[in-house]
This record gives structure tokens, C-alpha cells and sequence, in this order.
């Protein structure tokens, strides 16, 4: 079985149909998305439209869950700029919309092979806001996944790629489509890296294949939807797309 993972797609439908384009190349049997699909970008309708479309399955993500329930975006962050986003996105998202990511799962299994299981989530499997980077403790990592040799895990949220071994598991970042970090920050605006990220998992017989790919997006468009749209945070956005 060959899987295309992505996540982080944040409303960026540009770098999306890029990803889509690669991913189309490589002859996958399923589209699976980790979740933050449809905010902090312009085109929140049009990414959903795209999911469904390659019939992707989908985690729910800690923004996904904003867009269900905004109140809870205050439990994640005060920063006025995201709230906004948050808000901008869901007033432009009709009834069947929401429905459609209020069946997202926080979590999914996928046999990939007869001994090995794909183990999705967006944080974790204990919450979509739990961090996972290439340095968590391994007592951390303990508590957060009770890793097995027979699991592969794939999580996003960080917007960091990242490939780890852990006990004998793999621990997958595919990055993001739309929203690439430079570096984790806690606080303070990230840098936005020039290209889209995702991650190709394949398995045989055993055999493990697991390549990180990053793919290069149209900037020019990106920044033409930018000029056009009231999206809240689009200066600074049209500021990382130079």
C-alpha cells in the first residue's frame, strides 16, 4: 500500500492543488489529511471542495474543532489576528460545510501492511493541541503515543516535518501544505517557508518506505488571491510570499 499524507492545509488551495499535482504522479492508494484544513487561509469553501473531491480522509484538527465550535479558540490563543481568521473562515462556510468536518475522527487506523498499522492523529492521539517534535523527551513521547513496533505514526499540527525513531517506531511529520514553518516559535508570528510539504508512505511485505517531499508553489498566485480578498490576515501574509 502506498499513502499520501498530508496536513496543515490551512485554506491555501494554491500550494494544495501543487501537493495534488505531485501526488497524482505517484500512483497512491489513499489521500489521508491530519487535520487543519480550512482556516487561516482565503479559500477555506474551495479547500473542502478539493478534499472531497479526492474523496481525502480526514483527522479533525485543533482548528477544524474552532470552526465547529468557536468559543474554543480561546482555550488555544488570544492572539486577535487568529481569532479573526478563525471567525472570517467560518462565516464563509455554509451548513453542509461544517457538516462535512464535524465527521472528521481525532484519530484513524490504517493496516498498511499484514504486521504494521498507520496511526493518525493531528497532536496526538490524546489531543489535537499536544506537540510532537524531534525533541520531546522520550518519556514524553512514552506518555503521549504508549509507542508499538508494529505502529507507524503520523501526527501534524507543528508544521515541522520531521521523521524520528522512537523504540523501534517511526514517528512521522509530513509539515504542511499551507502553512510551512521555518523553526517552532511558542510565541510571535512564524516565518513561512516558499514551498508546500507532505509525505509519502509506502509498505511491502514489511519493507518500510517513508520520503518527506517538499514541492514548489505558485507565489504569484498566491499573492494575486491575497490582493483581492478581506481575509484578515492577508498583508502579513503577502509579506511571506514575496
Amino acid at each position: 500500500m502506498k499513502i499520501a499524507v498530508i496536513s496543515d492545509i490551512h485554506g491555501n488551495l494554491v500550494s494544495l492543488d501543487a501537493v495534488l499535482e505531485d501526488i497524482r504522479r505517484e500512483n497512491v492508494d489513499q489521500i489521508i489529511c491530519l487535520g487543519d484544513a480550512a482556516t487561516l487561509g482565503p479559500l477555506p469553501s474551495e479547500v473542502i471542495a478539493r478534499l472531497q473531491e479526492y474523496n481525502c480522509r480526514c483527522i479533525l484538527g485543533n482548528h477544524d474543532e474552532y470552526l465547529l465550535q468557536p468559543h474554543l479558540i480561546y482555550s488555544y490563543t488570544h492572539e486577535q489576528p487568529i481569532i479573526n481568521a478563525v471567525q472570517w473562515c467560518h462565516d464563509r462556510l455554509s451548513d453542509e460545510e461544517i457538516a462535512y468536518l464535524s465527521a472528521f475522527p481525532r484519530t484513524m487506523e490504517i493496516a498498511i501492511d499484514p504486521m504494521i498499522t498507520l496511526i493518525c492523529f493531528h497532536g496526538s492521539p490524546k489531543s489535537n493541541t499536544d506537540i510532537i517534535l524531534s525533541t520531546t523527551s522520550s518519556q514524553q513521547i512514552d506518555e503521549l503515543l504508549q509507542p508499538s513496533e508494529k505502529h507507524l505514526y503520523a501526527g501534524g499540527h507543528t508544521h515541522l516535518q520531521m521523521l524520528r525513531q522512537h523504540k523501534g517506531s517511526f514517528l512521522l511529520n509530513p509539515g504542511s501544505v499551507g502553512l510551512p514553518f521555518a523553526e517552532f516559535t511558542a510565541k510571535g508570528p512564524p516565518r513561512i517557508l516558499p514551498w508546500a510539504e507532505y509525505a509519502l508512505v509506502g509498505c511491502t511485505e514489511g519493507r518500510v518506505e517513508i520520503n518527506l517531499k517538499r514541492i514548489p508553489i505558485n507565489k504569484k498566485k498566491i499573492r494575486e488571491l491575497l490582493t483581492v480578498s478581506d481575509f484578515p490576515p492577508g498583508s502579513w501574509l503577502l509579506q511571506q510570499y514575496q
